[in-house]
């Protein structure tokens, strides 16, 4: 008999990478939430026209990658692509902007029916950061300073460059819209069938295309910057002053748009060389219409997304561990023992919330336990006897540094253990 195996591009996470997502999550939410933003949760299911009207009907995304089908009243569903168009929805049909601004977050998966590779899944997850009713650089600046916290947080910042540009607005826009299309038909010959069924419909796109044969054509298309309104030149410079005086590197990158349609001035992507062709690991921007264009009165916003996956990658890369699956090890020789265990480790539980405390479970000799007590990775062993159930004490050996082992009286235990506890290096 065949087994069955997960579906191409959907993997399967195993522990260590759950144990890394873990602490990326962790990490994400502590910082996320220490300026102020707040959690939200989203269906993983919505109507199939909030994508197309927002993401743009001419986008990869929309006319490849989308996972779609009519449900039982012939409805048109979808797995969410991205996030960014869920929370929109969500404000707008919640009126959560009328109040002032909001300031949301959400972790989860997305779906794309694309071509598997290092980095690139059809089911991965995202962290989604997401800001409305703030029309100024300050929160540009302040979206762009998390993403460096959680950085130097999770030991990556030394792998990743912070790329930005504006796509400008209003009449710089269109101006520039017109000097690309044209400069595109000057070299119909060297685009390829993307870029040539996106020249009027979607024209910015083209300059995204990783195409090699057509790089050095893009290299001497017109350029954002050169089309900048004073408002949008003004708001660039403000936020780049600002990530100076935070000392946050950046480099202008003018041929960044970002592959969504939604976007307005201010883009950026934190990118790595370490992943391969799959080098952004957070992108975002500006969507300062997109409220209005699903139902909302006009509402600017600002935003971005972090690729899980590949910030997991990335923290393997740097030398980052799994942690240790428990902080103490009890194990139990003897029936009394045994019978005596699970009485023991839930009074340490009540007493030390977040101890991971792991009891030996199966029997085996002393030997054997203490071998698995070692592969836990926790600091010490708790050893309970018949013996010491008799006498109300435990050993407590420990596992990482060479000290001798004690005997504890079980009543003193838990503030044994919360000193050791406390003073035990960070895993």
């Amino acid at each position: 008999m065949v087994s069955i195996q997960a579906i191409r591009g959907m993997p399967d996470v195993l522990p260590d990478a759950c144990n890394l997502r873990a602490q990326l999550l962790r990490a994400a939410s502590e910082i996320i939430e220490s300026y102020g933003f707040r959690e939200i949760s989203l269906p993983l299911l919505e109507k199939t026209e909030l994508f197309a009207r927002s993401i743009g009907e001419v986008t990869d995304i929309v006319e490849k990658e989308m996972y779609t089908f009519d449900d039982r009243n012939g409805e048109s569903m979808t797995l969410r692509p991205e996030a960014t168009a869920g929370v929109v929805r969500a404000v707008v049909q919640h009126s959560l902007a009328h109040g002032g601004a909001q300031k949301l977050w959400l972790a989860g998966p997305m779906f794309r029916y694309e071509r598997p590779q290092k980095g690139r899944y059809r089911q991965f997850n995202q962290i989604n950061v997401e800001a409305f009713g703030l029309a100024g650089p300050d929160i540009d600046v302040e979206l762009i300073a998390i993403g460096a916290r959680l950085w130097k947080r999770l030991g990556v910042s030394h792998a990743l460059t912070l790329e930005l540009n504006s796509l400008g607005d209003g009449e710089g826009r269109q101006r520039h819209r017109a000097a690309l299309v044209e400069y595109l038909r000057g070299h119909a010959d060297v685009l390829d069938a993307d870029a040539t069924r996106r020249l009027e419909s979607n024209p910015l796109r083209v300059l995204d295309s990783k195409n090699p044969d057509m790089q050095a054509m893009l290299a001497g298309a017109p350029q954002l910057p050169d089309f900048w309104d004073a408002e949008s030149r003004e708001h660039f410079e403000t936020l780049t002053a600002r990530l100076d005086a935070l000392g946050i590197a950046w480099t202008l990158n003018p041929r960044l748009v970002r592959g969504l349609d939604y976007y307005s001035r201010t883009v950026f992507e934190w990118t790595t060389t370490e992943l391969g062709a799959q080098n952004a690991v957070c992108s975002g921007g500006r969507y300062d219409g997109l409220v209005e264009q699903i139902g909302g009165k006009p509402t600017p916003a600002v935003g971005f997304a972090i690729g899980v996956e590949r910030l997991v990658a990335l923290m393997e890369a740097a030398g980052a561990a799994p942690e240790p699956v428990a902080d103490v090890f009890l194990a139990a020789l003897g029936g009394a023992a045994e019978a005596q265990a699970p009485v023991l480790a839930e009074q340490l539980r009540d007493a030390l919330p977040g101890l991971r405390l792991l009891v030996n479970a199966g029997g085996g000799s002393f030997k054997a336990q203490l071998k698995r007590a070692d592969r836990s990775g926790a600091q010490f062993a708790l050893v309970l006897g018949d013996a010491e159930v008799e006498s109300g004490t435990v050993q407590v050996k420990p596992l990482r540094v060479r000290e001798d082992q004690q005997a504890v009286a079980q009543a003193a235990l838990a503030d044994f253990i919360r000193k050791q506890w406390s003073a035990a290096p960070a895993s």
